[in-house]
């Protein structure tokens, strides 16, 4: 079983346990360690067996995740408005949900997002640019959130590099 991303163990370790979203959280790596904090997690995917191992994983740990089956760019989950204080979103890029995600977060929630970015080094896989960040597009996409952390790096030579963002909802309304 892989250990949560780093990032993700630095931001959660220390915030009172609530209400979180795992997008595309294939077997669940995040959705367990949020769970096993106390987080109230809804874990997304596509995959039937990635979240039937997650259920299996949960239940051995005596754990709850309300796991959901859903194609989302099928759009066959939908991001409650003002309903998460925390959502996760690692190396899954649908441009389409940034949307919903601003809006999912209630004020004063984080997002914590690691994404793949173009790269166009060609000892690397090619890969559908659609599904790769483009420099600076990220922090762009929340550069109404108070951005917390921001890092695009290449942590293993052989991989591509990601761009990682943790970013805080904040009410705009009420600094005018």
């Amino acid at each position: 079983m892989l250990r949560p991303l780093p990032l993700i163990e630095e931001c959660c370790k220390g915030m009172a346990p609530a209400r979180a979203l795992d997008l595309a959280c294939g077997s669940g790596r995040h959705s367990l360690y949020l769970a096993g904090l106390g987080w109230k997690v809804t874990a997304v995917d596509f995959s039937e067996v990635a979240l039937v191992l997650l259920q299996s994983r949960a239940t051995e740990r005596n754990l709850k995740i309300d796991t959901r089956l859903a194609d989302l760019e099928k759009g066959e989950f939908i991001i409650e408005p003002e309903s998460y204080d925390l959502i996760i979103d690692t190396f899954y890029l649908q441009r389409g949900l940034f949307s919903q995600i601003r809006q999912g977060l209630k004020i004063g929630a984080l997002l914590i997002a690691v994404i793949a970015l173009i790269d166009h080094d060609p000892d690397l896989k090619p890969m559908n640019p659609d599904f790769l960040l483009e420099p600076g597009e990220l922090k762009s996409e929340f550069s109404d959130f108070e951005i917390i952390h921001y890092l695009e790096t290449r942590r293993d030579p052989q991989k591509r590099p990601n761009a990682e963002i943790v970013a805080r909802k904040v009410n705009r309304q009420a600094e005018l």
